[in-house]
């Protein structure tokens, strides 16, 4: 039996991927992007444009310091923030450029591999503003019936 290249064992487990099973890789993955840190920060990464009446942005992609990542993510902790970012790098959704600056100038951009996943979250994000009401409408409805 011939032994296999990294890449002809990952490209064998990549047709054996199925995130049904419960030892399936994939689901790591899924547990990561589905983190609302990870979603806000694509989406942040992934539009540049002026806010419209909705709350979404028009735009390129863009390159953003950690500082304006803090501020537009309202509420994350610096912790959360840095953890986040570095399982981004790590997975190659997001590159982290150091410029040595005074102070230094850390930047983060989306991967063209983190650019593809941006197009579904920015979709889930949009979803989730557009049918907050309705969905803020069925929870009464229900707590109604069940107290």
């Amino acid at each position: 039996m011939p032994t296999l290249t990294a890449a002809q064992k990952r490209a064998q487990a990549q047709s054996d991927y199925d995130a049904f099973l419960a030892g399936c890789p994939s689901r790591q993955l899924l547990d990561r992007i589905s983190d609302k840190w990870v979603a806000l920060i694509l989406a942040a990464l992934g539009s540049d444009g002026p806010h419209h009446p909705g709350g979404d942005c028009i735009g390129e992609p863009r390159a953003m310091r950690y500082s304006e990542l803090s501020r537009r993510l309202a509420g994350v902790s610096q912790k959360m923030l840095t953890q986040t970012l570095r399982s981004l790098e790590r997975d190659g959704l997001v590159t982290r450029t150091v410029t040595p600056t005074v102070p230094v100038t850390v930047t983060y951009e989306l991967t063209d591999l983190g650019l593809s996943l941006q197009h579904m979250m920015r979709g889930i994000k949009e979803w989730a503003e557009a049918h907050m009401d309705e969905v803020l409408d069925n929870r009464e409805e229900y707590d109604d019936r069940v107290d």
